[in-house]
């Protein structure tokens, strides 16, 4: 799969599951899981020899996962509709509250208007909506050139460049 990462497409080895059963069912591999099948299934996850992550939405409290951060390579953030903005929330908190150091990823109905936005809330890597080019997209990451606040990026906004 082709995602952006450090402002460019790249090749990733995950492979995100939505839905999934049992553990026979999981793929071998780089895998990405519900947040729900890690919570029933961790030392069988834990047992075997690959990297792991989750995948969290809107409904799951950040607190949630807290316990088992040092587990997660990655956490992907689900944005299910672009008018969904609850995983900002759990960006910002993972990484400034949290100190979660691994990859946080956007998936769902990603799209090249919510980069910037979600690079400044410390996402560090998206995976767009099946129907968009993640060339054009990374146009996104230029479509403002100043900040009006602080955020997880560390850029300086406006009023202190002055």
């Amino acid at each position: 799969m082709r995602v952006i990462k450090e402002s460019k497409v790249v090749e990733d080895n995950w492979t995100l599951v939505r839905e999934i059963e049992s553990i026979a069912d999981c793929p071998a591999g780089d895998v990405i899981v519900p947040f729900a099948f890690w919570q029933e299934n961790r030392e069988s996850l834990l047992a075997n020899n690959y990297r792991h992550a989750i995948w969290i939405d809107g409904d799951i409290e950040t607190e949630a996962v807290v316990d088992d951060l040092s587990h997660f390579d990655l956490i992907a953030l689900d944005f299910p509709a672009f008018k969904d903005g609850r995983s900002y929330s759990h960006a910002r908190l993972l990484k400034e509250r949290y100190g979660f150091n691994g990859e946080l990823r956007a998936i769902g109905d990603v799209l090249r208007d919510q980069l910037f936005f979600m690079q400044r809330c410390g996402i560090d890597s998206y995976e767009l909506r099946h129907d968009k080019d993640p060339e054009e997209a990374l146009a996104g990451f230029k479509d403002f050139s100043v900040r009006y606040q602080t955020a997880a990026d560390g850029a300086l906004p406006i009023y202190k460049v002055r």
